[in-house]
Order: structure tokens, then C-alpha cells, then sequence
């Protein structure tokens, strides 16, 4: 299985992004310095590309899946694969406050500790549904990991589309979010107009 292990915050830096969008409490106290080079559209384009699949965790051959899956619907094609991303089951179990980061979310997928709607799920790219209950599995409920995350994400708060319940460490899928609801700093669009080309 193909694993990104560039460093976080490093590669944070290159894109512009900030550490806490991926659920990361540090600050990098570097710079990014670049020799007054104006970036090129391509480059714009390539840059939003590579900003969303390093924040959902996504490799380039499954998020150009997506991109084609999200043209086919209905509706606006960046929006569509937005919410396609957004409703990966790592990402929502990130959202809902039972894992500190989206790898960690990912690492709690694969390691079948998440039950959806009473069924054991280890695919963190299974796209919920609106109506589906996401819990931590009994006997996983009580180990002093999840003690740890619920006391670190706590504070976080759950987008309207979701409703969590950390002392049951369970939460529910009210509905599919809207764009407007999806707080990640990526404009869609750009991603959109690299693969029309």
C-alpha cells in the first residue's frame, strides 16, 4: 500500500496550508521562501489539487476516481467532489471528535474498531449516508486511547451536518453537507478546470 511520509508540517509549508486544518496543534516557526517566482495557472491549479488530497488523505489514482464519479452526477462537479470527500468515513469520524487527526481517523477505520449503523466498516474510503450511526466498538470503547482523543478534541467543534455524542463515543449522519459547509481551504473549482484540460 502507497504511504505519503513527507513530513507535515514540511509539506504544510509548501502548500500554504495551516497545520490545524488537519487536526495539528503545531506551529512551524519556518518560513517558505521563494525567489519572486509568479505562479503559472497550471501551477495555481496543481497546487489546490495536491491541497485537497493531502488534507483527505487521498492518493492521485482513488481522487481522480472521485473527480470522474463527481463529473457523472448532477449538479456543480467541484461541489460534488467536495462533499464526496468530506463523506469518506475517516473524514467523518475525524469530524464527529473520535480521532485527533484524519490518519488517526484512518488508523481507527483500518483497524475495525467502527461499527456504521451496527456493522463492522474497515474501509476508510466507504461513503456514508445521510442517517447512519458511527460508533466505536464496544469492546474498543473503554481503552484509554479513546479517553485520550475525546479529552484533546473535546473543545472541537461538530459541523451542523453531523450530530456527536463523545461520552457514547457515537455520532449520527443528520445529512450530506452542503459546500457551504465544508470549511476546508480549497477552491474546487481550480481542481476542476487542471482536469478539463
Amino acid at each position: 500500500m502507497a504511504v505519503n511520509r513527507v513530513p507535515v508540517l514540511k509539506r504544510c509549508r509548501s502548500l500554504g496550508l495551516e497545520p490545524t486544518v488537519l487536526g495539528i496543534d503545531k506551529k512551524s516557526t519556518r518560513e517558505l521562501r521563494r525567489a519572486n517566482r509568479k505562479m503559472s495557472e497550471y501551477g495555481l491549479q496543481l497546487r489546490e489539487k495536491q491541497k485537497a488530497k493531502f488534507i483527505y488523505g487521498v492518493l492521485e489514482k482513488p481522487f481522480r476516481n472521485y473527480y470522474e464519479k463527481a463529473d457523472r452526477m448532477k449538479g456543480m462537479t467541484g461541489e460534488n467532489l467536495m462533499i464526496m470527500l468530506e463523506c469518506r468515513l475517516d473524514n467523518v469520524v475525524f469530524r464527529l471528535g473520535l480521532a485527533r487527526t484524519r490518519r488517526e481517523a484512518r488508523q481507527i477505520v483500518d483497524h475495525k474498531h467502527i461499527l456504521v449503523n451496527g456493522k463492522q466498516v474497515n474501509i476508510p474510503s466507504y461513503q456514508v449516508k445521510a442517517g447512519d450511526v458511527i460508533e466505536i466498538k464496544e469492546k474498543c470503547r473503554g481503552s484509554q486511547r479513546y479517553k485520550d482523543i475525546v479529552e484533546a478534541t473535546g473543545g472541537r467543534l461538530t459541523p451542523e451536518w453531523l450530530e456527536s455524542d463523545l461520552e457514547a463515543l457515537k455520532g449520527t449522519v443528520k445529512e450530506l453537507p452542503s459546500r457551504d459547509a465544508i470549511d476546508v481551504p480549497v477552491d474546487e473549482m481550480l481542481i476542476v478546470e487542471l482536469y478539463s484540460k
